[in-house]
């Protein structure tokens, strides 16, 4: 927890005006947005390079264009859809050029190299229609991204500030995004016909996305209440806690919102469990307060969508019936992918083939949904060993160092979006890089501090 000085508070609210300028900029003219991104990249690249990623500048730029990767496709500012992507990739990448990596990092090296066998064997199961390169890119763009990000965080040494920074960096592209979507959709009562994800009140992009990131936005503001020792900063901080969550909830895309939800939860139990009988005291009123706006933004969703947000939790159609299938289909995929693993279980079908295969096997073409069964049928036991990895390694480094409040938040987040949103932005994957962070703190951790000697 640290108490913010006047120069962190200026600074923070300057960042907040900027980005709602940005909002109403790319809401009055559009074509701007490609410009925005374009001026995003140079500057970070300009001060990454400047600053020879001294202060942890790449993982702050690779955090903002994490954060911003929505709001650009949305708004039709990427050249490549995956710019986003590739964007965290090339910062990570001259951040580690100029810092190295830890010596403990095989785990994510064996990891990236899993996925070096599925390309082959695309190269012999994809049909000649399908475009090779896009296919690949497509398909393992997330799971590198996830990759490079664990290459980078893990092990590393980060102050306590410097990573309040990165959340910063992370959080206000989202809120731009959600200041776009206000000025473009402000009423959502003539738009609403029935109880599918909400495309009227995301911009026309796909809500999975948008709630997905907005769970996120929601997440690092709520924490924000909890390590930000300022009455204004928290007051505002409440204020677009409610936006982000009203906003999240009116997508009609529940995976979004659950995690983030899950990820609070995650994150309030070790970091009370933290603090001592004093400062539980303070947690308990913010508790409480947390808890009133969380039923309010469900009051208020419920109000504007006319009740039928209520139908869409509790998984009933717009009149109110009970509908057969709470996971809108997401289970057939599923299912699809496990018989694609079993029928293939050594070398699996080839990357990017799923697609394919649900077309032959279902009549249907469908993007998975699920990264790890994904991961499954498309590379066999090799991506088996790839799950077992990103899950076993994490929880190991834990279980030695538990002085980063976010590990459990995070790598939940990660777990969740990637089962009900495979890894479509960069977003979970650079997530999971953050929970890899050795947060420091001098006051309370030294002796860690002096074993981790890499």
């Amino acid at each position: 927890m640290h108490k913010s000085g006047s120069g962190h508070i200026n600074q923070y609210f300057k960042l907040l005006l900027i980005h709602i300028g940005l909002a109403f900029a790319v809401y009055l003219y559009r074509p701007i947005s490609p410009f925005l991104l374009l001026g995003s990249l140079t500057y970070f690249l300009f001060i990454t390079i400047n600053n020879e990623n001294r202060n942890n500048e790449a993982l702050m730029a690779a955090a903002y264009m994490a954060g911003a990767e929505v709001f650009f496709r949305m708004t039709d500012g990427m050249t490549f859809y995956e710019t986003g992507k590739y964007s965290v990739i090339l910062f990570l990448l001259i951040g580690m050029f100029f810092k190295g990596t830890s010596s403990r990092t095989a785990p994510f090296w064996i990891y990236l190299l899993i996925l070096v066998p599925g390309i082959l064997v695309a190269s012999f199961t994809l049909s000649y229609d399908i475009e090779f390169r896009k296919a690949i890119a497509f398909n393992l763009s997330g799971p590198v991204c996830l990759g490079i990000s664990a290459l980078y965080c893990y092990y590393k040494k980060i102050k306590n500030e410097d990573f309040q920074k990165v959340l910063l960096m992370l959080l206000m592209p989202l809120l731009t995004a959600m200041f776009y979507l206000f000025l473009y959709t402000p009423s959502l009562r003539d738009s609403l016909i029935n109880v599918a994800a909400n495309y009227a009140a995301t911009g026309g992009y796909g809500p999975n996305q948008i709630a997905t990131i907005f769970g996120m936005g929601a997440f690092i503001l709520c924490t924000r209440l909890f390590t930000v020792k300022h009455f204004v900063t928290n007051l505002v901080d409440i204020v677009l806690l409610g936006m982000m969550g009203y906003r999240a909830v009116v997508t009609f895309s529940r995976g979004g919102v659950f995690t983030g939800l899950i990820c609070v939860a995650a994150f309030l139990l070790f970091f009370y469990y933290k603090q001592g009988r004093r400062e539980r005291t303070k947690i308990n009123f913010k508790m409480v307060v947390l808890g009133i706006s969380i039923v309010l933004i469900w009051m208020f969703s419920s109000i504007q969508t006319s009740g039928l947000i209520l139908n869409r939790y509790t998984n009933r159609d717009a009149a109110g019936r009970l509908k057969d299938d709470i996971t809108t289909g997401r289970s057939e995929l599923i299912s699809n992918e496990l018989l694609a693993f079993y029928n293939h279980p050594v070398i699996g079908i080839g990357v990017g083939k799923g697609k394919e295969y649900r077309e032959e096997k279902l009549g249907e073409v469908a993007a998975t949904h699920n990264e790890v069964t994904r991961l499954l049928s498309e590379h066999g036991l090799l991506g088996l060993l790839a799950i077992i990895i990103l899950i076993v390694v994490p929880l190991i480094f834990w279980t030695k160092f538990k002085n980063n409040y976010y590990f459990l938040a995070f790598l939940a987040f990660w777990f969740l979006t990637i089962n009900h949103s495979a890894m479509r932005i960069a977003l979970p994957g650079f997530i999971y890089g953050l929970a890899l962070l050795y947060i420091v703190d001098d006051k309370k951790y030294p002796v860690h501090r002096k074993r981790l000697t890499d």
